[in-house]
């Protein structure tokens, strides 16, 4: 998919952001849009929980960046919106059954309320008949 062919906003998970800012491997569609967002022509949602997901794995020592990092990438690129959980995206969540961990139930009740392709490599997150994904 082409720069010009993109949906003017999507919605990322915490593995698109991480490997994103830690320069790891990303799919070519996830590459072009997070470029895409970069360069100001499309907005890349981040629900809050994916902030509180990073401050538990890095923490833990699971990534290597640390939230500092995410508001320094945040503060470079403006066309990052945080995006707080609402009662409404949990009450989106709470329709997603076929997600079972909380956090991603989260994310996805996030991106089904924006009506928004959520950024993810997650099987289960993909497979979902709840949330369009792109990877």
């Amino acid at each position: 998919m082409s720069a010009a062919t993109l949906s003017s906003e999507y919605v990322t998970d915490i593995m698109g952001l991480v490997l994103r800012i830690e320069k790891r491997r990303l799919s070519p569609l996830a590459r072009v849009i997070f470029d895409a967002a970069e360069n100001g022509s499309v907005l890349i949602h981040i629900p809050s929980m994916v902030f509180a997901e990073i401050l538990y794995l890095s923490e833990k020592g699971r990534i290597s960046i640390a939230l500092q990092d995410v508001a320094d990438y945040l503060k470079k690129h403006p066309n990052f919106r945080e995006t707080p959980i609402t009662l409404e995206a949990i009450q989106a969540a709470a329709e997603i059954t076929d997600i079972p961990e909380l956090h991603d139930r989260l994310i996805a009740g996030t991106t089904k309320l924006l009506d928004l392709e959520l950024i993810t490599n997650d099987s289960i997150i993909q497979a979902s008949a709840h949330v369009r994904t792109v990877w």
